[in-house]
């Protein structure tokens, strides 16, 4: 796992990076699993899916904003173990129930809602944990290493999913992924996470309150949110209408869609492996902005084959569309790292989280106007809102820092 050999990161951040390799892969070999077993060992139809796949999602929205709150109430190092040890126990539930033959569609959703909502509290507090256990320089090299590890469970975790489910059965799936959640957390109990002054506890809607207005009223962190945001509903827009369009215009089978998907995955680990080293080398900035260039570029390329209809140009979109965001998701995180006060950090993470409820949005948008119009016309508009989401970053002050900002403390109180 490393990243890169001129930084050396501390041994209990290490510990925290394979904590997060084991619980990333235990969430992707899950919500790969989870499917399978509803259509195969449980008979569901396409409707039913669709509640299981709304369950194994809503935690993202209803939970990242009380996670964000918890994060900066108490320790963030055992709220991940206590969060990890939740899903650990949903999914060795779901294997007993497997064994017993008593799992069915209502308890298989209500066991993965509860596994994904350990998921939203590690993904919240992890990049909260990250500042206190590295120097503000090891920043960069720390969230590469940790995005690195969410991109390698991101593009295997899948495939090794459905490989056990189709070669051993359900409950092996299960089993591996609960096993993966327990070493998680037994990596997670070994790290030192130093003392920090904790705010006084006030109304929680208050404290929310606080978090969201720090992120908008921050002349950095709001066009950052903005422009993830319009991100995420236009690569979801794009996402939504590919495999009709792949099979229908590109003539590709389903061989050829699944390699085509599968270059965003590569994308994303070669962005992750490359990070440091662009991070070293170009203006804080300019990294920043690289990502929804990027973004529009990859998107780009997709209308292009509305006309030049290509497998090649098709996989290079995926590509790009995996690389350079990642650059935007390492580079963002420092910055969010670098300029929030340490007792708003959770807050401000969960936040960003909420910027994932665009896909949905992204989704509906890929249904409304491929239905009317074509998948065609949804590429063209993907681009139109990458065109938006370039514009709104490249337009901000962010792209003008020259390096990362310092870390700030905490404000002084009144």
């Amino acid at each position: 796992m490393s990243t890169s050999p001129e930084i050396a990161l501390p041994a209990t951040f290490n510990r925290l990076a394979w904590s997060n390799l084991a619980a990333q892969s235990a969430e992707q070999i899950a919500l790969a699993a989870a499917p399978i077993v509803a259509v195969l060992l449980l008979g569901v139809g396409e409707g039913q899916t669709g509640v299981l796949q709304t369950a194994l999602t809503l935690p993202f929205i209803l939970f990242a904003i009380p996670a964000g709150l918890l994060a900066d109430r108490m320790s963030r190092r055992f709220l991940m173990a206590g969060s990890e040890a939740l899903r650990a126990a949903a999914l060795a539930a779901i294997l007993l129930l497997i064994w017993c033959g008593a799992l069915n569609l209502p308890l298989l959703a209500l066991l993965g809602f509860a596994a994904v909502c350990g998921t939203v509290v590690y993904s919240v507090a992890a990049p909260a944990l990250v500042p206190s256990l590295v120097s503000p320089q090891a920043l960069p090299a720390a969230n590469a290493r940790i995005e690195l590890a969410r991109t390698v469970a991101f593009a295997a975790g899948p495939a090794l999913g459905g490989v056990l489910v189709g070669w051993t059965g359900a409950a092996p799936a299960f089993g591996f992924a609960a096993a993966l959640s327990a070493i998680a957390v037994v990596l997670l109990a070994g790290i030192y996470e130093p003392a920090r002054a904790l705010s006084p506890r006030r109304h929680p809607l208050k404290e929310i309150g606080e978090g969201a207005g720090f992120v908008m009223r921050h002349a950095l962190l709001r066009p950052v949110f903005i422009t993830q945001f319009i991100f995420n509903t236009a690569s979801f827009l794009l996402l939504a209408v590919f495999v009709p369009y792949a099979v229908r215009h590109l003539g590709l089978s389903a061989t050829g869609v699944g390699t085509t998907l599968a270059m965003y995955g590569v994308g994303m680990v070669v962005g992750a492996l490359f990070a440091t080293r662009v991070m070293q080398r170009l203006a804080f900035g300019t990294v920043i902005g690289l990502g929804p260039i990027t973004g529009l570029v990859a998107a780009g390329i997709m209308a292009l084959t509305t006309v030049a209809p290509s497998p090649l140009l098709t996989g290079l979109g995926f590509f790009l569309l995996g690389a350079g965001p990642i650059l935007w998701v390492i580079s963002t995180t420092t910055l969010r790292q670098s300029v929030t006060p340490p007792s708003l950090l959770g807050r401000v993470s969960a936040i960003n989280i909420m910027s994932y409820g665009a896909r949905p949005l992204g989704s509906a948008l890929g249904a409304i106007v491929g239905g009317l119009y074509g998948a065609e016309m949804c590429l063209y508009l993907a681009a139109a809102i990458f065109a938006a989401q370039a514009l709104v970053i490249w337009l901000s002050p962010a792209v003008a820092l020259a390096r990362q900002p310092d870390m700030v403390g905490e404000p002084a109180r009144g």
